[in-house]
C-alpha cells in the first residue's frame, strides 16, 4: 500500500484515468465518495472498523511523545543531609540551603531536573522546554497540514511524521547538554504537530457521514489510553534517558507493523485526479463489507456530479487547494477565524485546568493516570449528544459548561472545605472541556472540503498549541485568578461557537466549489 501514497508524477494521472473515462459514457452514474458509500460500500463495516483502529493507534504515539515530559521534567524529592537550620521535613526550601545540605532521594539521573540542576534560578527552564515543544508542534501541524491535502496525502503524511518522531525521540534520551535537549524536543514537537491530524482525517475520510460524527469522536480514547499507557511505562523506567527510548521505540512498531495495512484515503485519491486507485478502494471496502460495487458507478468529486446530465465524458482533474483559497472564500474565511479562536481558547482551559490538576501532592503516576481516564466520560457522553443535539448545540453547551464552573472556581477561597470545592469546580470544568475537545477535531473536519480539510485542522491545532503555550504562564498567577482567565475563555468561545454553522446531516464537501456550490443551494432552500 505505501506505493499508493506517493505524488503522482505529471502525465501519469491522465494516463490512468483514460480507462475510466471512456467507460463513463451514456447512462453511467456519478456518485460523490458519500453517495458511494451509502448506496453500495457500506458506511461502517468491517473495512472500516480494521482501518479506523490501526490508524487512531498512531494517537497513542501522540499521547507519548506529547505528555512525556510530566515525568521526565519532574523535580525528585529530595532530603537533608545534615546542617542549616530550616532544615526538616517540615517548611524546608531547598533555595534558601547552602549546597551540601540536602541531596536528591534517587540517582540524579532520574529527571532533567536533577541531573541538570534546574531549579531556583534555573526553574524557568523546565517551562522553557515545554513552550518550545508546543512550539514545535505549532509549526509542525500547519506544515504537515499542507503537505497531507497537497504531495504527500493522508498516509504519507503519517509515515513521515512517524519516522521523525522515533528518530528525534530516541536522540533526546542521549542528549549532552540541556540546550541539545531543548533543540531536539522542538523537533520532536515539529513531528508530534502532523499526527493527530493526519490520523484523524487518514481514520474518518472513509467512512460514511451517518457514522463519521460518533467514529471520529471515538479516536480521543486512543489519545487517552496512550496516556495512561505512558504512566505505566514511566512506573517501569525511572530513568528519564531510558523513558525517551521506551516511548519512542513504538513509533517503529507502528511504522513497521501497522502503517503498511492501513490504506490511503480515497477522497484524497479522487481530488488529487487519481480515481482508478479511489476506486479501487472504494470497490475493496464493499467487498470487506459484504457488498458489492456494480457496474457502470464511477466515483467523481461534489462539483462534477452537479454537472449536466447531457455530458458523455467525466471531466476528472486534480484538485488543490490551500489557506489562501480558504481566506478568498467568504464562507470558508469566516470559519476558520472562528475555529482557530475557539481552539486557542479550549486550550487555554484544557490545558491550563490539567496542570492545576497534576500539582495535587499525590503519586504522580496515579494522578496521571487517573486523569485520563476521568477524560473518557466526557467523549462517552459528548459521542451520544452528537447526533442527536448537533455539532453546534454540544460545542457551546460544553464550552459554556467548563466556563460556568470556571467561574465558580475562582470565586471560592483556597481555604478548607472551600479548597474541596474549587477542586471538584476544576474537575468539572476539565471534563467539560474535554468533550469540547473531542468535538471540535469532528467540527472542524466538517466545515472545510477534502482539498484544504487538513490545512484547515492544522491551523486549529496551531491555534491550539499557542493556547498550550500560553496555559502554564496563566496557572503560574496563582489563586483564584487563573479560574477566572479560564472562565473567560469558555464563556467568549461559547459566544463564538454560535456564529458556526450547523453540520449535523451536511455532506463532506470535496472542493471549494462543491461547498460554495452547497452553501448556495441550502440558502435557496430555506
Amino acid at each position: 500500500m505505501s506505493d499508493m501514497s506517493a505524488s503522482d508524477p505529471g502525465g501519469q494521472a491522465a494516463d490512468i484515468r483514460q480507462p475510466l473515462l471512456a467507460a463513463a459514457g451514456k447512462g453511467s452514474e456519478r456518485l460523490t465518495v458519500d453517495e458511494m458509500l451509502q448506496k453500495h460500500c457500506g458506511e461502517f463495516g468491517r473495512w472500516q472498523l480494521r482501518h479506523f483502529v490501526l490508524t487512531s493507534l498512531a494517537w497513542v504515539l501522540e499521547a507519548f511523545h506529547t505528555l512525556v515530559m510530566i515525568f521526565a521534567d519532574q523535580e525528585p524529592e529530595w532530603s537533608c543531609v545534615g546542617g542549616g537550620s530550616g532544615c526538616g521535613p517540615e517548611g524546608a526550601r531547598i533555595c534558601e540551603m547552602e549546597p551540601g545540605w540536602w541531596r536528591w532521594s534517587g540517582a540524579t539521573g532520574i529527571s532533567t531536573v536533577s541531573e541538570w540542576g534546574l531549579i531556583c534560578g534555573e526553574k524557568y527552564k523546565v517551562g522553557l522546554v515545554q513552550a518550545m515543544f508546543f512550539g514545535g508542534c505549532m509549526i509542525g501541524a500547519g506544515i504537515f497540514g499542507h503537505l497531507s491535502d497537497s504531495t504527500l496525502g493522508r498516509k504519507g503524511s503519517l509515515k513521515v511524521v512517524c519516522i521523525l518522531n522515533a528518530v528525534f525521540g530516541i536522540a533526546t534520551a542521549f542528549s549532552p547538554n540541556y540546550w541539545i535537549y531543548t533543540l531536539l524536543r522542538f523537533l520532536t514537537g515539529f513531528s508530534t504537530g502532523g499526527v493527530g491530524l493526519c490520523a484523524f482525517v487518514l481514520a474518518t475520510e472513509p467512512l460514511g457521514p451517518a457514522k463519521r460524527a460518533a467514529a471520529g469522536m471515538s479516536t480521543f480514547y486512543f489519545f487517552s489510553s496512550g496516556i495512561a499507557a505512558l504512566s505505566a511505562i514511566a512506573y517501569v523506567f525511572k530513568s528519564w534517558r531510558q523513558l525517551y527510548i521506551a516511548t519512542s521505540l513504538p513509533s517503529f512498531f507502528f511504522l513497521f507493523l501497522v502503517l503498511p495495512f492501513i490504506s490511503e484515503s480515497p477522497r484524497w485519491f479522487l481530488v488529487r485526479g487519481r480515481v482508478t486507485e479511489a476506486t479501487n478502494i472504494m470497490a475493496a471496502i464493499a467487498k470487506a463489507n459484504g457488498n458489492h460495487l456494480p457496474e457502470g458507478v464511477f466515483l467523481a468529486i461534489d462539483e462534477d456530479t452537479k454537472q449536466s446530465s447531457k455530458q458523455d465524458q467525466i471531466q476528472q482533474t486534480t484538485q488543490s487547494g490551500s489557506l489562501l483559497d480558504v481566506m478568498r472564500s467568504p464562507i470558508t474565511r469566516i470559519r476558520l477565524i472562528l475555529a482557530v479562536a475557539i481552539n486557542f481558547m479550549c486550550a487555554v482551559v484544557y490545558y491550563g485546568l490539567s496542570l492545576n490538576v497534576v500539582n495535587l501532592d499525590t503519586n504522580i503516576y496515579l494522578t496521571v493516570a487517573l486523569n485520563a481516564v476521568a477524560e473518557m466520560p466526557a467523549f462517552l457522553i459528548t459521542a451520544l449528544l452528537l447526533d442527536v443535539c448537533g455539532r453546534k448545540p454540544l460545542a457551546i453547551g460544553t464550552l459554556w459548561f467548563s466556563g460556568v464552573f470556571c467561574l465558580c472556581g475562582s470565586l471560592m477561597k483556597g481555604v478548607g472545605m472551600w479548597k474541596i470545592v474549587r477542586m471538584v469546580c476544576g474537575m468539572l470544568g476539565i471534563f467539560g472541556m474535554a468533550g469540547t475537545y473531542n468535538l471540535l477535531y469532528i467540527y472542524t473536519a466538517e466545515l472545510f472540503p477534502t482539498v484544504v480539510r487538513n490545512a484547515a485542522l492544522g491551523c486549529g491545532t496551531q491555534a491550539s498549541q499557542m493556547g498550550a503555550i500560553l496555559a502554564p504562564f496563566v496557572v503560574v498567577m496563582g489563586g483564584g485568578l487563573p479560574f477566572a482567565v479560564f472562565a473567560g475563555c469558555g464563556i467568549m468561545g461559547g459566544a463564538l461557537a454560535f456564529y458556526l454553522p450547523e453540520t449535523l446531516n451536511k455532506p463532506l464537501y470535496d472542493t471549494m466549489g462543491g461547498i460554495e456550490d452547497g452553501e448556495k443551494d441550502c440558502l435557496n432552500n430555506a
